[in-house]
């Protein structure tokens, strides 16, 4: 099971980096989603990084995160900036092994293993 980290409470405009820690043996081969869901709203997909890697984002986050990994570490990220009010939620990380170059086409379902979340809440 992934273990996230790094969430807090963030002003809108800031940062704040979540990691995604696994213990799969063969971590390189995972595609790793990020998923959140924020208050009254369905969970929603946030972006994933494949095992290329590749990364891709939703529409609400591109142009301002970045989803990288670290495979020595066996930990991937999601790097947020210029956060918004509308961010807030529980961030989620899932693993997926042998997801496939497009690991936006990896339907939530389809994750292996979920982390219990870490909550972000963006408030001035």
């Amino acid at each position: 099971q992934p273990v996230e980290s790094g969430g807090g409470l963030a002003q809108p405009g800031g940062s704040l980096r979540l990691s995604c820690t696994a213990s799969e043996r063969n971590f390189d081969y995972f595609a790793i989603g990020w998923f959140r869901q924020s208050p009254g709203k369905e969970r929603e997909w946030v972006g994933c990084i494949s095992s290329a890697p590749s990364s891709h984002y939703a529409d609400f986050l591109k142009g301002r995160s970045t989803i990288s990994r670290d495979d020595s570490k066996k930990t991937a990220y999601l790097q947020m900036n210029m956060l918004q009010v509308e961010d807030t939620g529980v961030y989620y990380c899932a693993t997926k092994r042998h997801g496939g170059a497009n690991c936006a086409a990896i339907g939530a379902s389809d994750y292996e293993n979920w982390g219990q979340g870490t909550q972000v809440t963006v408030s001035s």
